[in-house]
């Protein structure tokens, strides 16, 4: 047992006054009598006035003397210790992650998170400290470790759910460095259990307590949408959608598309407990716009009930070759459909009106502001002492990386290379003995694809997988070009936004209507996005220029509402849920109570006598 206020034992000196007061004799009233006959009586009442007499057994003095150890162990407040506040530190992770705005709480999943963290609050000793930590999109710690109670109250009523998928891996990585070298700290995780990625975690040996917030899995959501052009008519949209019945029941419902707002095409659905159907839609689209697939469902969660994506029709791919002359490359690049190609002798350095720039040029040299296939040409600091030395055969390629995809390179002779080490940036997909012969990667926010040696010194196009590996590049090279792009991205994801040539700030309208202002600074090429955590379509002003993209929950385990009774970490670690805790238990007011008792009783005790 322990004891809030032990300074209130100074009202324990009480206790002897009270048994004073029983020492005490009453003092004797004198009378003048006019006989002797009772002097014997009378010497004997004198001796009685003396100011003290012996203590002898009294039950009011008793009862006194416990209601008044009653009172004083009432104020001082004792309270056996329960395990809540074993720690000094305590690290709430509030989960506002999607599924968490489930409305099978009070009213949401989140708000009884929020409720069930302001009780560990209003339990915190003096001297204990919480931090409230909200993972959601981000990991974002919402009040560092303090012990001012209106200031953790005011950061977990503050704290708002997203339309993000779940990431508590950060959050609980966060807790783990908070907590590592403070004794008997804990870690309380207010989540539905909507995750899978805590192998890290195995060998932590951290202290956290699972909240489980949920009930059931009552929902149908859409889990993926994406948009491809028709293969026979350039003009038609395919759109395909991945729908979800997550609860117990077979459902049925409607589902609908749109485009720019507008409803195109409706359709009856029906679904099996705990199934997956995709759907394609064929619409007609003839200019740049959004298509949207609507769920007309009443379940628990609402975001995943709709989902938009950015359909940007196909452009000519604009492909600049600079060579002094290469009939095989020329006539390969010129096979590939959608391709505009333009042929130079020489460029100068900057950006180039090209989606794609092929470099015929040994040599080093500035390096064009576009995706560039660059075949012995390179740019300053890619490699250091290249030489030309003798390559043989093929040895090794990368068959499963796209731009070799149905490429065989078995029968192809290499007579001369550069012999070079792959850069940092890149990865090597054909090898030589000594050398890679090709690499790709991303070079300062472009695709490249290098060729280490000149194609007129091989056997390679002559063989047909020469013109299919050109096709292949162009396709890795100008993604989101020939194809226009679906813009779509993951809620709590990033989007990056070309910035004005001529300056000025990116301004965002928000899917609610609300606006955003990006600050652009001087020189910079494009903007990232990050503030995505609502479901929606986003339009951004560049200068003249307008971007519109999409963010979507489309996550099957978010999706997926039924909560989880147990967290994994690791093939042999998990935390049970836990819904109720003994936390420290004040006794004040049972002794409050006892002592009305004996109060009550001295009191029925006393008139019991008089009367």
């Amino acid at each position: 047992m322990k004891f809030l206020s032990p300074l209130a034992f100074a009202f324990a000196a009480t206790i002897p006054v009270v048994v004073v007061f029983y020492l005490l004799k009453r003092r004797r009233v004198t009378r003048v009598v006019s006989s002797t006959l009772l002097w014997q009586r009378f010497l004997a009442e004198n001796q009685a006035s003396a100011p003290f007499q012996k203590l002898r057994h009294n039950w009011l003095l008793l009862l006194q003397i416990l209601l008044l150890a009653l009172a004083v162990l009432a104020l001082a407040r004792p309270y056996f210790s329960g395990d809540l506040s074993a720690g000094r530190l305590q690290v709430v992770i509030l989960d506002g992650s999607a599924s968490m705005r489930a409305r099978d709480g009070k009213p949401t999943r989140f708000e009884s998170a929020k409720e069930e963290a302001l009780k560990l609050v209003d339990g915190l000793r003096d001297r204990d400290q919480m931090v409230v930590v909200l993972a959601a999109g981000v990991t974002e710690v919402r009040q560092s470790p303090t012990s001012t109670k209106p200031m953790l109250r005011r950061a977990i009523r503050e704290s708002q759910a997203t339309d993000s998928p779940t990431r508590l891996i950060d959050a609980l990585k966060l807790a783990e460095t908070l907590t590592k070298d403070a004794v008997g700290a804990e870690v309380h995780l207010m989540s539905d259990g909507g995750t899978t990625d805590l192998a890290e975690l195995e060998d932590k040996g951290m202290k956290v307590i699972y909240h489980r917030m949920g009930e059931r899995g009552s929902n149908v959501g859409i889990v993926g949408i994406d948009v491809r052009g028709h293969p026979d008519d350039a003009r038609q949209r395919l759109v395909f959608a991945t729908i979800a019945n997550t609860s117990s029941n077979a459902v049925s419902t409607t589902l609908e598309l749109l485009l720019d707002g507008r409803v195109l095409e409706a359709r009856n659905l029906s679904m099996e407990p705990r199934s997956t159907v995709s759907q394609i839609f064929n619409a007609t689209q003839e200019q740049d716009g959004y298509f949207t697939i609507k769920l007309n469902h009443a379940d628990d969660l609402d975001v995943d009930n709709e989902a938009s994506v950015v359909s940007r029709l196909p452009q000519p791919m604009k492909v600049l070759l600079v060579t002094e002359g290469n009939g095989f490359l020329e006539k390969a690049l010129r096979s590939v459909p959608g391709v505009a190609l333009g042929v130079v002798r020489r460029i100068g350095a900057g950006k180039l009106s090209a989606d794609v720039v092929v470099m015929d040029l040994p040599g080093t040299m500035p390096w064009p502001e576009a995706n560039a296939l660059a075949i012995r040409a390179a740019a300053p600091g890619w490699f250091t002492n290249a030489v030309e030395t003798e390559a043989s055969a093929v040895v090794d390629w990368r068959s499963a990386h796209p731009l070799l995809r149905s490429v065989g390179m078995e029968t192809v002779q290499v007579a001369k290379t550069l012999a070079v080490q792959t850069p940092v940036w890149a990865t090597s997909l054909v090898e030589a003995a000594r050398t890679p012969l090709i690499f790709a990667g991303e070079y300062e926010r472009r695709r490249v694809v290098w060729v280490g040696f000149d194609l007129y010194q091989s056997t390679w196009p002559l063989r047909i997988s020469f013109p299919i590996f050109i096709a292949n590049v162009m396709e890795w090279l100008g993604s989101g070009t020939r194809e226009g792009g679906a813009s779509t991205i993951h809620t709590g994801g990033s989007y990056r936004i070309p910035a004005s040539e001529s300056g000025g700030d990116v301004r965002v309208r928000m899917p609610g209507g609300e606006e955003r202002l990006v600050r652009v600074e001087s020189g910079e090429k494009e903007v990232l996005f990050v503030e995505t955590t609502r479901a929606g379509v986003y339009r951004a002003r560049v200068g003249t220029n307008d971007y519109v993209f999409a963010a979507n929950l489309t996550d099957a385990q978010e999706s997926d509402l039924w909560p989880r009774e147990e967290l994994k970490m690791g093939k042999h670690a998990g935390v049970t849920s836990t819904t109720v805790r003994r936390a420290d238990l004040e006794t004040w007011r049972w002794l409050a109570a006892a002592g009305l008792v004996v109060l009550l009783w001295e009191w029925w005790y006393y008139h019991r006598r008089t009367v």
